[in-house]
């Protein structure tokens, strides 16, 4: 079996960000990145399946510049067995980025495209299903379940009515929730065989022509402070002076 993971390069989402002065991005300086916590759920998956089954390649890719180097190596030493990194300094909108994993997917040929549902910095949720459509594969999203079958995978997702089980052949397209699992702690020796696992750069192959675009980024407004009450009927007061009430 082959599963292909992507990765997405994000600032870490224990990180106090501010935006830049002139509104375009936010200010980077001294921020520590990570892999995006949902792509990370879905390495781990791919891990615990090669675990359960045996006999399976996991490849790892991510979209960017060389800086998606370090991501990519904590990818191969969470388990990964090998790592792509699509090298481009163009930015992508969701339509873009899946049309070059659709790409690279037909290449590779995965029996499981495995991914995070979205990703912490722009909260899109666009890329998996956009994959899929582009190659006419079955998918399940907001995965909190994975369990092979014969010829394919028992997917039990997330929704807002309930839980959803969804049976898919191969080849198929996961994206997954936080309740799936949770990552394993890096060891020291995963850490030093990544260092010997292959790392393959390649150029972008689709254009990246982004349909949208960030207009300007600004911080929330400050958080008013708190007033306690001393019982029911103030605080209905209060609401009705605000005319909530």
């Amino acid at each position: 079996m082959k599963i292909l993971v992507p990765i997405k390069r994000v600032v870490d989402p224990y990180s106090r960000v501010r935006p830049l002065p002139d509104g375009s991005g936010i200010d980077t300086t001294g921020i520590k990145f990570e892999i995006n916590p949902f792509d990370e759920i879905a390495l781990e998956e791919a891990v615990r399946l090669r675990e359960r089954i045996g006999d399976v390649e996991i490849v790892a890719v991510s979209l960017g510049t060389s800086e998606c180097e370090e991501q990519l190596r904590k990818a191969l030493a969470m388990g990964a067995d090998r790592a792509i990194l699509i090298e481009t300094d163009q930015l992508y909108d969701p339509l873009g980025i899946a049309n070059e994993l659709a790409a690279l997917a037909q290449e590779f040929q995965p029996d499981i495209v495995l991914m995070g549902k979205q990703a912490t910095d722009d909260d899109c949720n666009q890329v998996g299903q956009m994959v899929a459509a582009i190659l006419e594969l079955p998918q399940a999203t907001f995965a909190s379940k994975v369990e092979t079958v014969p010829g394919g995978v028992r997917v039990t997702r997330e929704t807002d009515e309930g839980h959803e089980t969804l049976e898919l052949n191969f080849p198929c397209l996961i994206t997954t929730d936080l309740r799936l699992n949770e990552p394993r702690y890096v060891a020291l020796p995963g850490i030093i065989k990544a260092r010997s696992k292959p790392l393959d750069r390649r150029p972008a192959v689709t254009s990246s022509s982004p349909k949208i675009r960030t207009v300007r980024v600004e911080a929330p407004p400050a958080r008013q402070a708190g007033r306690m009450v001393t019982g029911v009927s103030e605080l209905v007061a209060i609401l009705k002076d605000k005319g909530v009430l």
